[in-house]
């Protein structure tokens, strides 16, 4: 399978937003440029914020959609086209309610799973086919509860899971971008 070429991180702009469990995707790519010494910068023709990083040898787009999560999809499309990146060399990163904080998991393909980034990247492409980082970022226990949930920043104990979730992800990274996401599956999946 063909490595990685671009990595998405989720979520919404703003310091307001910045702490949030929605952007638990917007953290994952802000810890990956930070370790390469990478800056974003805004990128007005693909609607969002873009950093270029290099993991083993291999050079890598990192983006943060600046259109709010629901039209996600725009900016991810206009970076596909740009940077001619098939969907299936991209890792999307999500927070995701139905995980519990401290889990990460890589998937490709499926259903978006009431994810709104995903939903409009997925309506926009006309498929799912590309991989993602699910962030576990728990679920408040009740439907109705969900928006302030996502919207809202994790307490101290999910916090601190959350971060080492993005860490364990970070880890196996490497792999996937070599394409062997298999063995990243496994290594990020399966308790130490």
């Amino acid at each position: 399978m063909a490595g990685l070429r671009l990595i998405v991180g989720l979520g919404n702009p703003g310091a307001e937003h910045a702490r949030t469990r929605h952007n638990a995707g917007f953290r994952f790519v802000d810890v990956l440029a930070e370790q390469a010494g990478a800056r974003f910068g805004l990128e007005s023709k693909l609607f969002g914020e873009t950093a270029k990083i290099e993991i083993d040898g291999r050079s890598l787009w990192l983006l943060k959609p600046a259109t709010y999560m629901n039209l996600s999809g725009k900016s991810v499309t206009a970076a596909l086209r740009y940077w001619k990146i098939e969907p299936e060399e991209t890792l999307v990163a999500h927070d995701e309610l139905d995980l519990a904080p401290g889990t990460a998991r890589l998937k490709f393909d499926g259903g978006h799973g009431g994810q709104n980034g995903l939903r409009d990247t997925m309506q926009l492409l006309g498929h799912g086919r590309f991989h993602r980082l699910r962030i576990g970022i728990g679920h408040p226990g009740h439907k109705d509860r969900v928006t302030p949930w996502v919207l809202g920043r994790a307490g101290r104990d999910d916090e601190a899971a959350i971060e080492r979730a993005i860490d364990d992800a970070i880890h196996v990274l490497p792999l996937a971008v070599a394409g062997d996401f298999n063995e990243a599956m496994k290594r990020l999946h399966t308790p130490t």
